[in-house]
């Protein structure tokens, strides 16, 4: 047996290997963001009863509201102002496109770019040295 064949070998072992790992990291991030979904949902049941119970809206609706600019819930343009107000430093698009899973995707980055446009002329993004921040 060669060294090119021990070679060969060993790369297709590593591979294997970081073909495997990443599978499995694909289904830990699946597994993270279906809980955290349903951690939202549980969220939303735990704000609706209050209001019912109360007949008021809670603070956390009120915040979560404003904040998004009356973007439903899931949208693009919640979705933005979710990652952008969890990075106090703020994001540049290209950190957006990745944190939202579109980059490279054209249809996707065109929406991301015009949700942005929205957000800025709704008063709820601004850019503050090349990256978007909550107004």
């Amino acid at each position: 047996m060669s060294d090119t064949d021990t070679f060969a070998e060993f790369m297709e072992q590593e591979r294997a290997r970081i073909h495997q790992e990443r599978e499995g990291l694909r289904a830990d991030k699946s597994a993270i963001e279906q809980r955290l979904t349903q951690l939202d949902r549980d969220m939303q049941a735990v704000d609706a009863y209050a209001a019912a119970k109360t007949g008021k809206v809670s603070a956390a609706k009120r915040v979560r509201t404003a904040k998004t600019n009356g973007a439903r819930p899931g949208s693009r343009r919640a979705a933005i102002v979710e990652a952008v107000g969890a990075n106090p430093q703020g994001l540049g698009r290209g950190e957006l496109l990745q944190m939202l899973d579109v980059k490279g995707n054209k249809s996707g980055e065109m929406a991301v770019s015009n949700a942005l446009t929205a957000l800025i002329k709704g008063n709820t993004l601004t850019r503050v040295e090349g990256k978007y921040v909550l107004a």
